[in-house]
């Protein structure tokens, strides 16, 4: 027993560390239905909005994670921003949180532009229907250019990376070059770089260990990633456990 007046010193886990925090499906499926309606701007504005969302203001998972997971999107067949939100679904709320998050992020967006596409076949030669769709363009333009913008300031941290991105719209740009060749080479430099010069693709990669340990709230409320995000640590961070339906 412990001396009176003195408590036993109790190293708290990561769990009482960092507040517990959880979404229902209820609250996921409102959220996916009301980005379906706001998601214009094709593939880059759709991602821009997925991570201003996500990641910056509701803080449901970290920048590196949301990251990780677009990266390996694009590299699948198919259109990555469903399949970015079907992913962030699964890992909140299983198979039917990715179907309730991928339907509900296209089904809206099928009807706005069943709408759009039905009002241009029947009355785009009008001319002011006409000049509404040409000032259209360069407002969607404008969301392309700065979700690029957002996105590329976010995964181009060091000089090496922004030659790497350089080097990729030039070859599909100008040289024509097949784009699974392009995805190949870049693949293949990086894990060049990650064996010969780890620093190349990002700060503290070369001193980060295999496998992190856990880190209490006000440690990741301080990390890079949450520099100029929300308040708080995310739900699903970078140290977070594998849900147990993801496991095999």
């Amino acid at each position: 027993m412990a001396p009176h007046g003195n408590r036993p010193t109790v190293h708290p886990s990561r769990s009482a560390l960092v507040p517990e925090r959880s979404v229902s499906l209820g609250e996921a499926a409102r959220f996916w239905g009301q980005l379906g309606l706001v998601s214009f701007g094709g593939p880059a504005g759709q991602i821009a909005l997925l991570h201003e969302e996500l990641v910056a203001r509701r803080r449901w998972l970290s920048e590196r994670r949301f990251l990780h997971a677009l990266n390996y999107c694009m590299l699948l067949p198919g259109p990555e921003a469903i399949q970015l939100a079907t992913y962030l679904g699964w890992l909140m709320h299983g198979t039917r949180g990715a179907l309730v998050a991928g339907g509900l992020f296209l089904l809206p967006s099928v009807g706005v532009l069943l709408l759009l596409s039905t009002m241009y076949a029947l009355w785009g030669q009008l001319p002011l229907l006409a000049s509404v769709f040409w000032a259209l363009k360069p407002a969607v333009l404008a969301i392309v250019v700065q979700a690029a913008w957002k996105v590329g300031r976010r995964t181009l941290a060091t000089p090496f990376l922004m030659a790497i991105a350089a080097g990729a719209f030039l070859a599909l740009a100008w040289g024509q070059v097949p784009y699974p060749l392009v995805v190949g080479a870049a693949a293949l430099a990086g894990v060049l770089a990650g064996r010969l010069r780890p620093a190349w693709l990002g700060p503290g990669l070369a001193a980060r260990a295999p496998a992190r340990p856990a880190t209490g709230a006000r440690e990741l409320a301080s990390s890079p990633d949450a520099v100029g995000l929300g308040v708080g640590p995310p739900i699903h961070d970078d140290a977070t456990p594998t849900p147990a339906h993801g496991r095999p």
